[in-house]
């Protein structure tokens, strides 16, 4: 696109967490042209068939650069299919590959081969035409912990919903290094996006390491909040979304605007969702300091609440032409 003689560059968007939400966030950027997308991804899950390939060969954890793999391919495949396929393990015996993911245990193949973790996941966009970039927040073997209200600290990512109590913070107990192309995005980031995911599992990983914290203090690209719609019982137990909000300036994000769903959820998918302890994310307070954006943002298909990709889509292109 040319205006008045000059070249004009494609916005720059960051999108910094982890899990599904992340890959919904960079499925619905995938549909908007003329931007570029970096995504950068928490590497501290320690459970299931990611946790297992991390104790055994001592890598970063792969899952959710996986998943964002799959949402950021330019043709979901055959081969960006195989990425999930998981071998089954109906005896619960997590013997050989047994519940492992095959997307993981390639990585783990590639990162051995390469003798970088970084390397691994480039060449395994490359092979899966990855539209834009994934970078993982840093390539070392990380443990997150928990520091609970009443004062017990808990280890391991997979750990921390289970306690059943508020959390306070978050933190690494060594020294984490941020990847050097993680921090360069941001610098560089037009917009920052967080989330959608767990606040506490998922995106504040990330924002927790130092370098990344002091590049999103510095930078002057606008920050914005994609938040749940539901809680997530053990870890945002009755949060409104001015909890989730200083959940994350607490720890060091910035937050310029939050987008929140304000679609009216039938009654019975309620009822379903209170048995897990779930409640919507409601706003309890008149006047912030960011902007909120209130949009229809939901689906309720299968009688679950999930976040509407071409909706997504459309309020970020909204917030891009601002």
């Amino acid at each position: 696109m040319k205006e008045s003689g000059l070249q004009m560059s494609n916005k720059k968007i960051v999108v910094i967490g982890g899990g599904h939400g992340q890959a919904t966030i960079c499925r619905a950027l995938k549909r908007i042209d003329d931007i570029d997308i970096t995504a950068i991804v928490t590497v501290a899950d320690d459970g299931g068939s990611t946790g297992r390939l991390r104790r055994q060969f001592h890598i970063p954890a792969m899952g959710d650069i996986r998943n964002v793999m799959i949402s950021l391919a330019n043709d979901e495949n055959l081969m960006t299919k195989l990425m999930n396929y998981r071998f089954e393990d109906p005896d619960n015996t997590e013997r050989d590959i047994a519940g492992h993911n095959l997307g993981n245990i390639i990585l783990t193949a590639m990162t051995q081969e390469t003798g970088s973790f970084f390397e691994a996941v480039k060449i395994m966009c490359s092979v899966l035409n990855v539209r834009g970039c994934i970078i993982p927040a840093s390539t070392q073997v990380i443990s997150l912990y928990a520091l609970m209200e009443d004062g017990v600290i808990i280890k391991g990512e997979a750990n921390i919903p289970n306690y059943g109590n508020r959390i306070k913070k978050v933190y690494y107990d060594d020294k984490v290094k941020a990847t050097p192309d993680a921090v360069k995005a941001i610098e560089e980031a037009d917009i920052i996006i967080y989330g959608i995911g767990s606040i506490y599992t998922s995106i504040l990983p990330n924002v927790i390491i130092e370098e990344i914290r002091e590049a999103l203090n510095k930078s002057h690209a606008k920050k914005i909040y994609f938040c749940n719609a539901m809680t997530q019982s053990g870890e945002t137990d009755r949060y409104s979304m001015e909890d989730h909000v200083s959940a994350l300036e607490s720890h060091g994000a910035h937050v310029d605007g939050v987008v929140v769903a304000n679609d009216e959820i039938p009654e019975e998918i309620l009822e379903r969702y209170r048995v897990e302890n779930s409640d919507p994310v409601l706003i309890k307070e008149i006047g912030h300091n960011y902007r909120v954006y209130q949009r229809s943002l939901l689906s309720f298909d299968k009688k679950l609440i999930r976040h509407d990709i071409s909706r997504i889509s459309s309020v970020i292109e909204e917030i891009i032409k601002e």
